[in-house]
């Protein structure tokens, strides 16, 4: 990738929150969605109230990560979309830097910034401290190859959302569940019947319990 697609996503602010990354036991990286910000996501951290977590929300240049819908052609969406990707990949690499290894990391993301996590996830498999995926799915049209390589070696993912939501179909959804399966994810799937394109409290209990499990393993 060119340092000109980078530089999309690359000096945006990145806001923090909860323990000192030099303290913490691990990091969630938030990941905001389509017309929202760092500051609207990383709010969620006094809901998740883990106070030996950082939390770390980058923010997308002009508010979205890329700027056509997430099942339209790949190539749409670029060079925006390897940017972000890319832009993730740095604060994985950021963090694994000061001490907080990939199993100690956490991504998590709503609508587009959920799929963005998800994509990066599929695509840089590993093991990580979990997936929390809010109302998002895999990037790209039906037929997509979705041949990733490595392996998720049972990271823990959450994928919550509406059976109705306007902007992420209800097949999407399982697709991406059976995909993060089939890489290793150890994956839970649940969809909410009427709900809106928002997130609710029993999303955020399940996004605590992979949070509290993955600190209780030494």
């Amino acid at each position: 990738m060119s340092s000109d697609l980078e530089r999309i996503h690359q000096g945006q602010p990145v806001l923090h929150a909860g323990a000192k990354l030099e303290e913490a036991k691990a990091v969630m990286i938030m990941i905001h969605g389509r017309g929202a910000s760092a500051q609207d996501i990383i709010g969620l951290s006094q809901d998740l109230s883990e106070p030996n977590i950082a939390y770390v929300a980058p923010q997308a240049y002009g508010n979205q990560w890329y700027p056509y819908p997430f099942m339209q052609p790949i190539a749409s969406n670029e060079p925006y979309l390897s940017s972000a990707l890319a832009r993730v990949g740095e604060l994985v690499a950021q963090v694994g830097e000061a001490g907080i290894p990939a199993e100690r990391v956490l991504l998590l993301g709503f609508s587009q910034g959920a799929c963005l996590a998800s994509e990066y996830t599929a695509r840089n498999a590993k093991r990580y401290g979990g997936l929390i995926v809010f109302s998002g799915g895999l990037i790209g049209p039906d037929g997509t190859p979705r041949d990733y390589p490595g392996s998720l070696d049972g990271t823990p993912v959450f994928i919550g959302c509406s059976d109705v939501d306007g902007h992420i179909p209800k097949a999407r959804v399982q697709l991406t569940a059976e995909v993060l399966r089939k890489l290793g994810g150890d994956v839970t799937e649940r969809f909410y019947p009427g709900m809106g394109h928002t997130i609710n409290d029993d999303e955020i209990n399940e996004a605590r319990k992979i949070m509290r499990t993955m600190l209780q393993v030494e």
